[in-house]
């Protein structure tokens, strides 16, 4: 009997053993079920040139239109600077440029040891919290991808723009010179050769695979950076003329100086003399288009994967871009075609703000804490910005601040929803009223009439700025406090350009 008891205690335990092994394996099980997974696509140099924002009567954007349909869609967001290396850097590090000393671009690499110590990486943020990491192609500004890569991500891969392109002569911009900024044509390559398909694809077979722990996954498109070079396929969508978007001939002569100097038009030289514009928006149409079919790919694995109820998918550009609108081509400048950007968040299980559009304005800057809360991770005390869960619960939300970007130090502006105020690191203003002058064509700056609002303004301008971070700098090519003449002068030398070729319309 004595036996017969221990036997029947020994097996009591055994099964008591084995209930609690089972209830805590429910737990860890039901806690991951909960923990919701990340995919954050990186879109490079894309503007409103797309249908859910309504910038361009041509655009093609349906996987991108279907995502701001089914998530909420911010037709009001700005980039925190608009250059790729600033931008991203705010972004990943959670903190503002006039806090950080980021002005410029910069190989973060080569920054002196101790100044960026003290930041957590978006990325390193998840990894260090039980998330499987997985890095594709440009997420990072370039070569930034290489910053501590093996601490912050479990898995990363550049492909870069992929192989090189045979190019389609008949069709497209060929410039003589050449010139890889405004070279826009097809190529007759496969589009196994193209890099954004291959990290397409690669998000996709990451997807496939079965995950044992939460994952958050970034996709970084290059296109449609320039080279505006795409597959043939996409060129041949846009068979119409292309409807130019609206200018004004003189629209720099009521801008400062630190403002105009910002005007690319270095670049708009030889494009209008090749009469080249048409050709050169086709293919930026063409490159958003190609971008699109590639997010279609990873959002269609997604859809077919079994984490497609528990992922938040967030999708936004750097910044914007210049297309001949302020007489400018590319990014670099505080007007709205190149802060604005495309910005979308789909939380599966918002079930209030889902299909809606917020017009309040908001900053990328809030992306950090943005998934940080919405994935219930601790967010560092430096990091800058606020939680938009609110504003995905209610769209509707009021902003009670305005999106502010920056661009050199001593330059910003700040954007509402009816309003941009820009101020120079010269003391020098821009303002225009967005509701009746969407262009940005009548700076009001200079009409006492708006002193007032000038000074509600003002009050959200910083008070103090890190001094600029002086090691790994790499392109500086802005009007500001730490470089004031530099550019100012190369502008006025193209203007001078400008004149003496007799381009139309003129400058002034």
């Amino acid at each position: 009997m004595n036996g017969y008891f221990a036997s029947s205690r020994l097996c009591g335990q055994k099964i008591l053993r084995t209930v609690f092994v089972c209830f805590v394996s429910f737990v860890v099980s039901s806690s991951f079920a909960a923990q919701p997974n990340v995919l954050m696509i990186c879109i490079d140099d894309m503007n409103d040139w797309c249908g859910f924002l309504g910038g361009h009567p041509q655009a093609k954007t349906p996987n991108m239109d279907k995502l701001a349909e089914q998530g909420v869609n911010f037709i009001n967001a700005h980039c925190t600077s608009p250059g790729c290396s600033p931008s991203r850097n705010a972004l990943l590090f959670g903190v503002e440029p006039h806090n950080s000393g980021l002005y410029p671009f910069y190989n973060i690499n080569k920054i002196e040891s101790g100044v960026l110590e003290k930041y957590m990486p978006l990325p390193l943020l998840f990894r260090e919290n039980g998330y499987t990491t997985c890095g594709l192609s440009k997420v990072y500004h370039n070569p930034d991808n290489t910053y501590r890569q093996a601490e912050q991500w479990d898995e990363y891969f550049m492909y870069g723009i992929g192989k090189k392109k045979t190019l389609i002569t008949e069709k497209g911009y060929h410039p003589e010179p050449f010139n890889k900024r405004t070279i826009s044509c097809p190529a007759a390559n496969p589009l196994e050769d193209f890099g954004d398909y291959k990290a397409a694809m690669h998000a996709v077979r990451f997807l496939e695979k079965k995950q044992d722990k939460p994952f958050f996954l970034a996709v970084g498109f290059i296109l449609p950076h320039t080279s505006f070079i795409m597959p043939e396929e996409n060129w041949d969508r846009f068979s119409e003329p292309i409807v130019e978007p609206p200018f004004k001939a003189d629209d720099l002569t009521d801008v400062p100086m630190a403002g105009q100097a910002n005007a690319q038009i270095y670049v708009e030289i030889p494009v209008r003399q090749d009469n080249a514009w048409e050709d050169i928006r086709r293919g930026y149409l063409a490159s958003i288009n190609f971008t699109d079919d590639n997010v279609g790919r990873v959002l269609q694995a997604l859809e077919k994967s079994p984490y497609a109820d528990n992922t938040i998918i967030v999708l936004w550009s750097d910044h914007g871009f210049h297309l001949g609108e302020k007489r400018s081509f590319s990014k670099f400048s505080l007007w709205n075609e190149a802060t604005r950007t495309p910005f979308i968040i789909l939380d599966p299980r918002n079930k209030t703000g889902n299909g809606k559009a917020c017009a309040e304005p908001v900053g990328l800057i809030n992306v950090y804490r943005t998934l940080a809360d919405l994935t219930g991770l601790e967010v560092p005390g430096y990091v800058d910005g606020q939680s938009l869960a609110p504003w995905l619960k209610d769209p509707s939300k009021p902003m009670d601040q305005p999106a502010m970007t920056t661009w050199g130090r001593g330059n910003y502006t700040l954007r509402t929803k009816g309003w941009r105020y820009t101020r120079y690191f010269d003391g020098t203003e821009e303002l225009y009223n967005e509701s009746d002058d969407p262009n940005e064509w009548t700076n009001l700056a200079e009409n006492p009439e708006y002193t007032a609002l000038k000074k509600k303004f003002a009050k959200w301008l910083p008070t103090k700025e890190a001094p600029q971070v002086a090691s790994g700098r790499e392109l500086y090519n802005v009007a500001d406090a730490d470089s004031p003449t530099k550019n100012i002068q190369a502008y006025k030398r193209y203007v001078e350009q400008y004149k003496e070729e007799g381009l139309q319309p003129p400058l002034d």
